[in-house]
């Protein structure tokens, strides 16, 4: 049977380098188009035609989320991998507690990064449940650790993250019972676009980190167990 994955937040960055870590291994994506201008996407689905499809997809809206859905099932009875990459930073959540909270800003960072997705993956998991594999790769980051947190600033992202840890969580109780799992990432600090502009001043290239995350999901046996993997690209268990 063909394997099928399915990425969120696939325009650019990690998404992208996970889209095309995944085609190279024949799997055949569904990447969640979130910019109608993805130039990088679009070049990838000239180079992939059959592999790849395109759906548009914006995991903070609830009926965006419900169409991209149908529009996967229309095309496939099963979903062997469900990455939730897509995430957001917002920039008034640099402030530490010395200055004005803007819980606006935080509230969508929550929606977008912890509720987005969970509604992917709820909306999915009758596709996800049709498949061998029935995993579930979640993208979080080191600023979701409560037992290595150092930072004093950030609150909307960091809580977006620990939440999603708990999402995992929770998913994982469910989907262990069931014949699946769920995994969890830090993906390293990346030359992304996460605050609008590219990050030189990063270490690890979005390519390099999609690598290693994807050589680990392809060995997902081992860590299978009653929590779900909090891992690094090294593969370095991560205190939750």
């Amino acid at each position: 049977m063909n394997r099928v994955a399915c990425v969120t937040g696939a325009d650019r960055g990690l998404g992208l380098s996970l889209v095309h870590s995944l085609l190279e291994k024949q799997f055949s994506v569904f990447a969640g188009q979130y910019m109608r201008d993805a130039d990088e996407l679009k070049a990838l689905k000239e180079e992939y035609p059959e592999q790849l499809e395109l759906i548009p997809l914006d995991i903070g809206s609830k009926d965006s989320v419900k169409q991209a859905a149908r529009a996967i099932a229309s095309r496939t009875g099963h979903v062997d991998i469900l990455i939730n990459n897509a995430g957001i930073i917002h920039s008034a959540d640099d402030a530490t507690m010395l200055v004005d909270m803007d819980d606006e800003g935080m509230a969508e960072i929550y929606n977008v990064n912890t509720l987005g997705a969970l509604r992917v993956s709820n909306t999915l998991m009758g596709l996800l449940l049709q498949s061998k594999d029935k995993l579930i790769v979640n993208i979080s980051s080191e600023a979701g650790s409560i037992g290595r947190n150092k930072r004093i600033n950030m609150y909307g992202y960091c809580m977006s993250k620990a939440a999603l840890n708990m999402q995992s969580s929770l998913m994982h109780n469910h989907l262990k019972t069931l014949g699946g799992q769920v995994m969890v990432f830090h993906p390293g600090w990346m030359k992304t676009y996460m605050h609008g502009e590219k990050n030189e001043q990063a270490d690890i290239s979005p390519d390099v980190s999609a690598d290693q995350i994807i050589s680990q999901v392809m060995e997902y046996k081992k860590y299978l167990g009653d929590e779900p993997a909090y891992l690094d690209v090294d593969g370095n268990t991560w205190p939750w």
